[in-house]
Formats: structure tokens, C-alpha cells, sequence
């Protein structure tokens, strides 16, 4: 199947390539861009001879939630923020040594409108596409995108997409996101898959919409278990022998684990009346929503680790695999007018079924069951309201009937002052169970077996959002945490696992975004505060988090180059940073050692040439004079210095 996709990618591309020999030289960097927001502000032109001017407006991205942009080939510092493994802003994210592995996660946040445990291993899904991250297209020529960027060790790391609207009224487009590499240091490969197909469909008279996605992913990781006491020491030490990194011990070298999944989601709605046949301007219109998905997290270890995990069923050929399968429907009826705004009620049918193929008896006579399994019904609404500068946005939903309890509300305003002021009050409260792993889990170590009864986690969140590129993004959330449900070491038995707190944790983070420019330099910091009130020590963060990048950006040649190039500094305050658990894929509290507090300092050299987006860093290169104390958790070093290139190339026929 992956040949296939592969030859169709190479067919797509030779295209691109010919359609990249027909554009003309209004792609170059000589458009102009806000610096607080990556979109154009002026039209940028893309002709042929024998068709219509198109705009680059023209070439649509619609989101999840039907919010429209379009497709964006400047180069600004944000490009350099989001040109990683998650093609996504990282900040208060803390990647581990090889790309492709999990990150430890710096910050929080608690706004939620879910109603539904989540599958566990949450450590790695940090790649996994959820429906939320899946895009929808419309372009009036077909567009190609070509990612690269190279890895840790004979591996890189590549992402393909392209799109054709084959008429005015129906798109598709498929993409593959593929990564290989090795890493430095011992059983740390990393290889995984994201490949999606996307379509989306209007009739001629506008009555019906439809989006569709298939999504296929997975997601292998060799697990080492990180360094073993003496060879944190070693690295710590900076001695020359154990600067080549796959000398260093690690603390086992024989096992894996993937995490798979595929899901079919479908999303269409029909417009009964439409605001241009109704004299009183209102519109009607009735939706279904369907999303089936099928997920695994499989660890397989050739030979049992008691001295890190404890007794075993059998001594080898380990194998623990959970699996969840959810088919997912939400009926709509959506009205709206200009006086009243937008309100819609649906109802929806969630049926789950997680769990095991076994049965397992413990030796105190304990029965841990092999499934949670059922049906949960739902109901909930939503309200969108603009008025002058004001809008009103609300959502609601709560679970009536079924295995799990859980109810949501979340509620926002905004005030849109002029073009530089905007300001953005919100509320949510959450209640809904903890993750499926930590009401029940299986595995062939004997400590890492479990059945659960935990209370709903409830969550409520008051935040405060002030945008302006004249004074600063300010940012202001304060949430209180119930039932807090987490991962921590048990004294009795020396093994992690689930425990739910009986406490309120408080929790309170402030951010601020700010780019200061003076002439063709550029200072754009982003720096946040936070604390927890938490007596018992259950969720650490660390109290600062700061990125800073001093860059410096020109036109060259005659503007047919753009560069920017510059520092960019990362840095958090020591705290007790939580450690992984390769058995679980998760994360766990440990309160021994403090880790952080060491500077991180990329410099970077960005270019654009017509569509051709290209970056060269150099990361972490101070690694080697300010000490070998950075970790990306317990056992588990972040990167040493190396420096990297890749390319971001847009094609238009």
C-alpha cells in the first residue's frame, strides 16, 4: 500500500515540478506581511497564459470547524517556529534527543469539550492526527507541497501533499508524512507514518456540503528505557569518550512499541431554507457528523526487565496491546438570522469498546476484565452571535444516558476595538472520566495491572486574551483542578501507576507575545509565568518559560532572495520534571531530582526564493561550553549540538 501511495505522490510531484517552470516571479518575496499574523496582506498574483488571473486568496484552507484561510508562502518567523516534526508551534514542549519521540510537556491547558476518556499512551500521540487536525481544500488549480528536513543519523523526515479541485463543487487531496531515524544514542529508532486523503463536495445550487477524511497512522518508537545510573554520570561528566553518544549504556535494548490507528470521519449538511430565499434573512439547515476509528497501542519487550518493571507472567516474548474502537454520531439542526445570530441543538450516539483479549486473574484471586464496553447518548448546543465589534460564542453538551458521566460548557466574548485592539473573555467547565488506560490496563508485568473506579475530573478555567501588535498578545487563564487523575511511582511496590488526587490543585499561567522591530532587526519574545497551588506535589511546571529570537531579515539580488537569519533562545526554570515510563507510554510525577534552568541557543539562516522556503540551523550549538545538564526528562538527555537543513516548496499549475 505505502509503494502505491508512493508512486502516486512521484506522479503528483512531476507535475508540480512543470507547474513550477510556469510561475511567475509575483511569488518572490517582495510581498509584504503583517509580523503578528503569517497570512498575506496584499494579493499575490499567479497567472498562465491561457486561464483567468487567480489570487493566492483563491487556494482555501478550511478547518474542522468550517474557519477559512488560505495558503501562505511568505517566510516569517513563525515559519521558523512551526518547521519541526509536528509542523506546529512547540513552544512549552520539550523534544527528546531523537525527532520522532515524545516531548515532555512544559505547560498545560485544561479547556476541554470533550465528553469521553481519552485512549492512553497519551505520550505518544503528540504526532497522532486527531479529526481537529485535519484540513479540508478548494483551489482553483491544482497545489502541491513538498516538506523536507533532515533527521538524527541516516533517517529524515518528509511530508507530501496535493490538491485538485476537479470541478467548482468537488476537492480532494492526499498526503503522506514519513520519518526514519536512527538517533545517537543506543535502540532508539524512531519510524513513522501519517498518510490522509481528504475530500469535500458543494452542489451547484448550494443546498448540500460534504467533507470526508481517511486517516491511517503509525507511530513505532525503539524504547532503551533512557541511560542507566552510571551513564547519566558519564554524560553529565562532558568527558571527550563519551561524547559519541552510542557508547553510553543504556538501560535495555530489546524493546518497541507502536501506536497505530485509522478512522473514516464524514461530515455533510443540508440547507432546507437559505438566507437569500427567505425575505426575513433566515436559514435552515439539518447536519449528521460520523467518525469510526480504530486504534492500538502495542509494547512488545524480547526479554522481561524485572529490575525496572518488576515481575513477569513469562521471562520473554512480552507483549501488551490495548485497543480501542469508537464509532461516533451527532445529529444537527442549525438555524440562523441576523437578529438572533447562530444556534444549533444536536444529539449524539458515542459506542466504545476498549480493552483487552484475555482475562487476567492476579495471585491475590483479584480479576482484572478485559473490556469497557457500551453506548453513551449525548446532547448539547451552540450559539455564535456578531454584533459591530462584539461577538458572543457559546457550547454546551452533556452526556444523558450511558457509561460515563460528563457535561461541558464554555463560553467566550470578544470585543474587536479597531484593527489593532482585540480583547477575548472566556469560560469553560469540564467533567468528564479519566483515560481509558487508568480505569483499566493489562500487561505480561504483573504490577502493571489494574481496574479502576476513578470520579470524573473536573475542570474549570477562566481566561482573559488581549491582542494588540502595538502593545503585546497578553494571555491570562486561571483553572481549578478536582480529582486530578496521574501517574506516580507506588511506594509499595516501587511501580507506576494510576492514583487520583482527593485535593484542589490551582493552577494560573500568564503569557506574553511581543515583537520589537528597529529597522530590518526584529526581537520577538515570547515569555510565560505560571504556579500551582498543589500540597501535594502531584503537577509540576515550571515557574518561567521564555523563547527569544534576535533576527535579522533583508531582500538580496534584486529581491529575488529573502533572508532572515538570527538567534533564538529557549530556556525553563528547574522543577521536578515528570520522568517516561516506556511500559505505558506515559508520564509519571517523581519528586527527587529538579531538572532545567539550561539555555538552549539555535542560530538559524532562512531564505525565500520565489516559492522555495529554505532552513539551516544550527541547534543547541552553545551545548558544548555551558554544561551537559540538559535533559528532556529523567534518564533522558536532550539533543547535542548538530545542525540541520530542510526545505518548504510550494507548487501552483
Amino acid at each position: 500500500m505505502k509503494k502505491l501511495i508512493f508512486v502516486f505522490l512521484f506522479i503528483l510531484l512531476a507535475g508540480g515540478l512543470h507547474a513550477q517552470r510556469q510561475l511567475g516571479r509575483s511569488g518572490s518575496p517582495r510581498e509584504t506581511f503583517d509580523a503578528q499574523d503569517s497570512t498575506l496582506t496584499r494579493r499575490q498574483k499567479v497567472t498562465k497564459s491561457d486561464k483567468p488571473v487567480t489570487k493566492i486568496e483563491d487556494y482555501l484552507i478550511i478547518s474542522y470547524q468550517n474557519d477559512t484561510t488560505y495558503v501562505d508562502t511568505t517566510l516569517t518567523i513563525k515559519k521558523d517556529y512551526k518547521f519541526n516534526y509536528l509542523r506546529k508551534d512547540n513552544f512549552g514542549l520539550q523534544p527528546f534527543s531523537n525527532m520522532g519521540q515524545t516531548y515532555n510537556t512544559l505547560t498545560n491547558n485544561f479547556e476541554s469539550t470533550r465528553l469521553m476518556p481519552q485512549f492512553g499512551a497519551r505520550a505518544r500521540h503528540f504526532n497522532y492526527m486527531e479529526i481537529e487536525d485535519i484540513n479540508y481544500y478548494r483551489v482553483p488549480t491544482p497545489l502541491t507541497e513538498l516538506m523536507y528536513k533532515t533527521a538524527f543519523e541516516q533517517g529524515q523526515l518528509a511530508d507530501s501533499f496535493f490538491t485538485v479541485n476537479t470541478s467548482p463543487q468537488f476537492n480532494f487531496s492526499i498526503a503522506y508524512k514519513g520519518l526514519r531515524s536512527i538517533g545517537k544514542y543506543q535502540h532508539l529508532l524512531t519510524s513513522t507514518g501519517n498518510f490522509r486523503f481528504t475530500t469535500n463536495y458543494q452542489s451547484r445550487n448550494k443546498r448540500y456540503y460534504m467533507w470526508m477524511h481517511i486517516v491511517t497512522q503509525d507511530l513505532l518508537n525503539q524504547e532503551n528505557g533512557g541511560l542507566n545510573e552510571e551513564s547519566v554520570q558519564n554524560f553529565i561528566s562532558g568527558a571527550p569518550e563519551f561524547l559519541d553518544r552510542s557508547i553510553l549504556e543504556v538501560k535495555f535494548e530489546n524493546a518497541e512499541s507502536i501506536l497505530k490507528g485509522k478512522r473514516l470521519f464524514l461530515k455533510h449538511e443540508y440547507n432546507i431554507i437559505r438566507k437569500k430565499d427567505s425575505l426575513s434573512k433566515n436559514k435552515l439547515s439539518v447536519g449528521h457528523m460520523m467518525s469510526f476509528e480504530d486504534k492500538n497501542f502495542q509494547f512488545d519487550q524480547a526479554r522481561a526487565e524485572t529490575s525496572y518493571f518488576g515481575s513477569t507472567f513469562k521471562s520473554s516474548g512480552l507483549r501488551d496491546r490495548a485497543d480501542l474502537r469508537n464509532f461516533y454520531n451527532q445529529f444537527q439542526v442549525n438555524y440562523s438570522n441576523d437578529l438572533l445570530g447562530d444556534v444549533q441543538f444536536n444529539a449524539s450516539a458515542n459506542s466504545f469498546n476498549y480493552g483487552y483479549d484475555r482475562v487476567v486473574v492476579l495471585a491475590d484471586g483479584s480479576r482484572i476484565t478485559n473490556r469497557l464496553k457500551g453506548n453513551v447518548y449525548a446532547a448539547g448546543g451552540s450559539y455564535h452571535k456578531k454584533y459591530k465589534g462584539f461577538e458572543l460564542e457559546g457550547q454546551v453538551g452533556i452526556n444523558l444516558v450511558g457509561d460515563f458521566d460528563g457535561n461541558f460548557l464554555k463560553a467566550q466574548a470578544s470585543f474587536q476595538l479597531n484593527k489593532d485592539f482585540k480583547a477575548i473573555a472566556s469560560l469553560n467547565h469540564s467533567s468528564k472520566a479519566p483515560n481509558y488506560n487508568t480505569l483499566l490496563y493489562q500487561s505480561d508485568y504483573t504490577k502493571y495491572n489494574w481496574q479502576n473506579s476513578f470520579n470524573n475530573t473536573e475542570t474549570d478555567q477562566l481566561a482573559f486574551e488581549l491582542k494588540s501588535s502595538r502593545i503585546a498578545n497578553i494571555s491570562v487563564d486561571y483553572t481549578t483542578i478536582n480529582d486530578y487523575t496521574y501517574f506516580k511511582e507506588d511506594q509499595a511496590t516501587n511501580q507506576v501507576r494510576p492514583f487520583q488526587s482527593d485535593k484542589t490543585i490551582n493552577y494560573l499561567r500568564v503569557k506574553l507575545q511581543k515583537e520589537i522591530k528597529f529597522g530590518k532587526f526584529a526581537l520577538d519574545n515570547t515569555v510565560m509565568y505560571q504556579t500551582a497551588q498543589d500540597t501535594d506535589t502531584i503537577f509540576n511546571v515550571p515557574e518561567i518559560i521564555t523563547r527569544n529570537t534576535l533576527y535579522f531579515s533583508t531582500n538580496m539580488f534584486q529581491k529575488a532572495l529573502y533572508l532572515q537569519t538570527g538567534i533564538t533562545l529557549n530556556y525553563f526554570t528547574t522543577y521536578y520534571m515528570d520522568a517516561y515510563n516506556p511500559v505505558l507510554a506515559e508520564f509519571y510525577v517523581q519528586n527527587d531530582d529538579k531538572f532545567g534552568g539550561f539555555p538552549r541557543l539555535d542560530f538559524f539562516i532562512n531564505a525565500k526564493i520565489r516559492q522555495t522556503r529554505i532552513f539551516v540551523k544550527a541547534e543547541h550549538f552553545n551545548a558544548g561550553f555551558t554544561g551537559y545538564d540538559y535533559f528532556s526528562a529523567p534518564g533522558n538527555p536532550y539533543r547535542d549540538f548538530i545542525v540541520r537543513f530542510g526545505v518548504v516548496w510550494n507548487f501552483f499549475l
